[in-house]
């Protein structure tokens, strides 16, 4: 088999056994194209092309972006890693923690800024499995709810328990969220216009942003998959990945110019995606101006969270052998991979099946994208599989 095209045969797979609609890659190395392509189409049965610079809803991806938006307010001094949730929103002052045993107590120290970017804060989200507090999420909609505010969604969450002392423990959670609320209350500007102003703007993002222009919705991607990833069960997953169409515009909707979220929101296309995590490789954009320095990269992908932590889990999934540092996971152990890597490659992915990585060791960044919500199959990791056996 030839290695020149691993990265189209591999998406083409999924594509042949109707599993994904259509997928969207690129992956560049030393600023030079590896690989870039697509296969398949904008919908099911193959009759809409997917359309050029298509848009989709990226899901957590945006945490990434909205955590080196808040370390590039630290270098600024507009920011600091111990700095207090409370400082930033006194409805956080007395949080309480709730045992899986029923019993509550007083969270013995507040939530800082570094909690919120490695998920130590003591939050979860709706569809972590085995997690106590998670009915009391879902109860009140918290992240499923796109109508109300940002500053809404605060208010909802500070009445909610943690589910352990801040710092105690690493769980994936909507820490992201209150981490764009600081980031609102600590500039007194709207997390969207920073956005612009700081990352969009100064790397020519221009798709990206959490509202869609009139002349942007027909390059928006249909959605597939399963209309709520709670019903996903690990334990006992579906048999079978069919393309069904859904709706996501009540979580996540598209022109709603007050919509705005750390931990999800984002569109974006491949190109654009692919320019942010460029620069995560030098911290500069392609003319060379510097957003965040030398230092802070390497403070940004240094593993944070304690030996005795390990190995992270989303819900009851585990991350062998990475680590998370101040914007996402990071690959600390190569011995533990499940599939290719190297040491220090880190970056994240998206409920629609969208991933990125950036590996320093190659000068490699790579960008997927997809949407499925849900996806039970290991796409993303067949692909980059794919391209790492392409730099041979």
């Amino acid at each position: 088999m030839s290695r020149s095209n691993r990265m189209q045969t591999a998406a083409q797979h999924f594509i042949d056994q109707k599993q994904f609609a259509g997928i969207e890659w690129q992956v560049n190395v030393a600023g030079r194209i590896l690989t870039h392509g697509r296969a398949g189409a904008a919908n099911a049965d193959d009759s809409l092309p997917i359309p050029q610079d298509a848009l989709y809803r990226i899901y957590s991806m945006t945490k990434p972006v909205v955590s080196v938006l808040a370390l590039m307010l630290v270098e600024a001094g507009r920011l600091r890693l111990y700095d207090f949730l409370p400082k930033f929103n006194r409805a956080f002052a007395k949080m309480r923690v709730l045992s899986p045993d029923g019993t509550l107590a007083p969270a013995q120290r507040p939530i800082t800024v570094e909690d919120l970017l490695t998920h130590r804060a003591g939050f979860t989200y709706e569809f972590i499995t085995g997690c106590h507090i998670a009915p009391g999420y879902d109860a009140i909609a918290l992240s499923e709810d796109g109508a109300v505010s940002l500053d809404e969604m605060m208010a909802k969450l500070a009445t909610q328990p943690l589910a352990f002392q801040p710092g105690s423990q690493f769980r994936y959670s909507v820490a992201t969220d209150v981490l764009a609320h600081v980031i609102e209350k600590a500039t007194g500007e709207r997390l969207d216009d920073l956005l612009r102003e700081h990352l969009f703007e100064p790397l020519q993002m221009q798709d990206t942003g959490f509202c869609l222009d009139p002349d942007q919705q027909d390059r928006l991607m249909p959605m597939f998959g399963v209309s709520n990833i709670r019903d996903l069960s690990p334990m006992n997953p579906p048999l079978e990945q069919t393309l069904t169409a859904i709706d996501v515009a009540g979580m996540y909707p598209a022109a709603n110019s007050d919509f705005r979220r750390g931990g999800h929101g984002l569109f974006s296309s491949t190109s654009d995606y692919l320019k942010f995590a460029t620069m995560l490789l030098d911290g500069k954009t392609a003319t060379g101006e510097v957003m965040l320095s030398r230092t802070m990269l390497k403070m940004m992908q240094a593993n944070r969270i304690p030996e005795h932590q390990l190995p992270l889990k989303i819900g009851l999934g585990p991350l062998p052998g990475y680590g998370w540092g101040l914007t996402g996971r990071v690959m600390i152990d190569t011995g533990q991979a499940m599939s290719l890597t190297n040491n220090g490659e880190f970056g994240w992915s998206g409920a629609a099946a969208t991933y990125f990585w950036v590996d320093p060791a190659e000068a490699m960044v790579g960008v997927i994208m997809t949407q499925y919500l849900g996806s039970i199959l290991p796409m993303s990791e067949a692909l980059r599989t794919a391209a790492y056996q392409m730099l041979d």
